[in-house]
């Protein structure tokens, strides 16, 4: 079985672009040191619920949108090296240096690893 990480994480509508470009890059970085895939998606249809809800836990602000991402490995063994990897690499770290420009509001994103259930 594989291991996921998975983000949750609100964004400027009139950022969803420069994230994307963003994202890409990334994807681009932890694929190189061998993630299986590396996805992220915007919402389209994710309605405040009574209780929890995907713009509830990210407190979705007026003119955001909520991505859901994530990133698939082999392993956790897998993921902790390639992690280990893409954090010491230039290019993220270019990314996401303080005072950088980037496309969201990291305090308020939600992200875990997770070891897959059910593979179908």
């Amino acid at each position: 079985m594989s291991y996921v990480d998975g983000f949750v994480v609100p964004v400027p509508k009139e950022k969803v672009e420069a994230y994307r470009k963003m994202a890409h890059s990334a994807g681009e970085i932890w694929r190189e040191y061998g993630a299986l895939q590396f996805r992220e998606c915007v919402s389209d249809d994710v309605k405040p619920g009574e209780l929890t809800s995907f713009p509830q836990a990210v407190d979705l602000k007026e003119g955001e949108v909520v991505m859901f991402s994530w990133i698939v490995y082999a392993s956790r063994a897998d993921r902790d090296a390639i992690n280990e990897k893409v954090m010491k690499d230039p290019r993220l770290a270019e990314m996401m240096k303080p005072g950088a420009d980037v496309p969201f509001d990291a305090k308020r994103m939600i992200y875990g690893g997770f070891e897959v259930l059910v593979d179908l």
